[in-house]
C-alpha cells in the first residue's frame, strides 16, 4: 500500500507537527507533500529526514517570512500537488492540506486540527485584530475569505474520513461540514513533566505571541495587578507590542528551549491561557508538572482542565469572557481558595497522571486520547476507517 501524507507547511515544530511526527511513525515509508517546507536540516528529525514535496509558493519572493501572505494561492497550489499514484492519502489540515485531490478508488483522511480559521466563525476576530475592520483592504479580505469558505466547503467532499483533536474541533467540523469527525487527542508527552509539590511565587504564561493566542490580555491584566508577578515565555509578531504592556512585575523572556519551559511550569504557583485553543498542549503540559491552570473557559480548555466549581478534584479555574476583569477575577479567585497546587486541594500527586487518565475515554464515537506517544491509537483507528 502507497501512502502520502499531506501537510499545510513546514516552517516550526509544535501542536501539529507533533501529530505529523506520530502519524510518520505509524507509515515510515510514507512520501511527504506540504505547501512549503523551510525546516532546517538540523532540525527534521521529526519527519525522519524525510525529502518534501512543495508547491510553486516554495519558491515565491519572500515565501520563507511571509508565506501566509500567499494565503489566496494556497488553494490552487495544494491542488496541483499530485498523489494520484497512492492508495492511501492522509492530511494533517489546519488551513488547505484537506483540499488534496483524490480519486474514487483511493482512500483520504483527514486530521483536522481545525476549520480555517480565519475563514469561519473567527473571521471577524482575525479582520478585527489585523486593523481591516474598513477599507478597501477590509474588502478585498472579507471577498478572499468568502472565496476560501466555498472552496473550503468543497474540498470536504473528497474527505473519506474525518478526526479531529478534540471535541470542540468535531463540532466546527460539523457546523462547517455537515460531516461527523471521530476524536484523538494530539500527543502530549506528559512523562517528560514531572510532579512537583513545591510552588513559587510567580505566574506562568507561555505561547507563540500571535493575536488570537491573547498573551496581550494576560500581560495587560497582570499589569495592573503589581503584586502578582508573572513570567512570560514566547516569541511571534506581536512580541513588541506585548512588550510595551508589561509592567516592572512582567518578565518577557522570549523564546526559551524546552528545558527552561519545563522548569518554570514545574515551579509556577499557576499557567494562565487564555486562548480559545482548538485543544491546548500546554494546560496539559502544566497539569502534568502539578501546576494548575487559570484558563479561558472556552474551546479545548474544557475538556482537559477540571475547572473548580465545575468538576469534582479541579485542576483548574476558567474565566468566560476574553477581559481584563474576567482574567483579573479569576486570579483573585485562585489566590482566595488557596488553590497552589494539585497537594493542595487538588487530589495530591496521583493527580499529576490522572490529568491524562481522566480524558482517557470513550464517549460515544469519540476516542479521546493523552499520552507520551499515541502513534498505536491513530494506527488502530485508520486501519479500522480502510477494512
Amino acid at each position: 500500500m502507497k501512502v502520502a501524507v499531506v501537510c499545510d507547511w513546514l516552517v516550526t515544530y509544535a501542536g501539529a507537527e507533533k501529530v505529523l511526527e506520530q502519524i510518520l511513525h505509524i507509515f515510515p515509508e510514507a512520501d511527504l507533500f506540504a505547501v512549503v517546507d523551510f525546516i532546517p536540516e538540523s532540525k527534521r528529525d521529526f519527519i525522519l529526514n524525510k525529502p518534501v514535496t512543495t508547491t510553486f509558493i516554495q519558491k515565491l519572493p519572500k515565501a520563507k517570512e511571509k508565506y501566509r501572505n500567499y494565503l489566496p494561492f494556497m488553494p490552487i497550489a495544494i491542488e496541483q500537488l499530485d498523489v494520484s499514484d497512492y492508495d492511501l492519502i492522509i492530511s494533517s489540515s489546519h488551513c488547505v492540506a484537506k483540499g488534496i485531490l483524490t480519486g474514487p478508488d483511493q482512500v483520504h483522511i483527514s486530521y483536522v486540527h481545525s476549520p480555517i480559521r480565519y475563514a469561519w466563525d473567527l473571521q471577524h476576530q482575525y479582520l478585527r485584530e489585523a486593523g481591516l475592520t474598513y477599507g478597501m483592504k477590509s474588502k478585498i479580505a472579507r471577498m478572499i475569505m468568502h472565496y476560501m469558505r466555498i472552496w473550503d466547503t468543497r474540498t470536504s467532499n473528497g474527505v473519506d474520513y474525518f478526526l479531529a483533536n478534540s471535541n470542540f474541533i468535531a463540532r466546527r467540523i460539523w457546523k462547517c461540514y455537515r460531516r461527523k469527525a471521530d476524536v484523538i487527542y494530539p500527543p502530549v508527552d506528559i512523562e517528560k513533566f514531572t510532579f512537583s509539590r513545591e510552588k513559587e511565587d510567580f505566574y506562568l504564561t507561555a505561547s507563540r505571541m500571535v493575536p488570537y493566542k491573547k498573551m496581550d490580555l494576560i500581560v495587560e491584566a497582570f499589569s495592573q495587578m503589581p503584586d502578582k508577578k508573572l513570567i512570560v515565555i514566547g516569541k511571534g509578531p506581536d512580541f513588541e507590542k506585548i512588550k510595551k504592556l508589561a509592567g516592572p512585575n512582567v518578565t518577557l523572556m522570549g523564546y526559551q528551549p524546552d528545558a527552561v519551559l519545563k522548569d518554570f511550569m514545574r515551579r509556577a504557583k499557576a499557567f494562565v491561557f487564555a486562548a480559545e485553543e482548538d485543544f491546548g498542549i500546554t494546560p496539559v503540559e502544566a497539569q502534568a508538572c502539578g501546576t494548575p491552570v487559570i484558563a479561558f473557559g472556552k474551546g479545548g480548555s474544557l475538556e482537559t482542565v477540571r475547572g473548580y466549581g465545575v468538576k469534582e478534584n479541579p485542576t483548574g479555574i476558567f474565566f468566560y469572557e476574553q477581559k481584563i476583569p474576567a482574567v483579573k477575577k479569576a486570579i483573585e479567585e485562585y489566590k482566595t481558595n488557596n488553590l497552589r497546587s494539585f497537594s493542595d486541594g487538588y487530589g495530591g500527586e496521583e493527580n499529576a497522571t490522572a490529568v491524562a487518565d481522566s480524558i482517557l475515554e470513550s464517549v460515544g464515537n469519540y476516542v479521546y486520547f493523552i499520552a507520551t506517544n499515541n502513534a498505536k491509537d491513530i494506527e488502530s483507528k485508520i486501519l479500522e476507517m480502510i477494512k
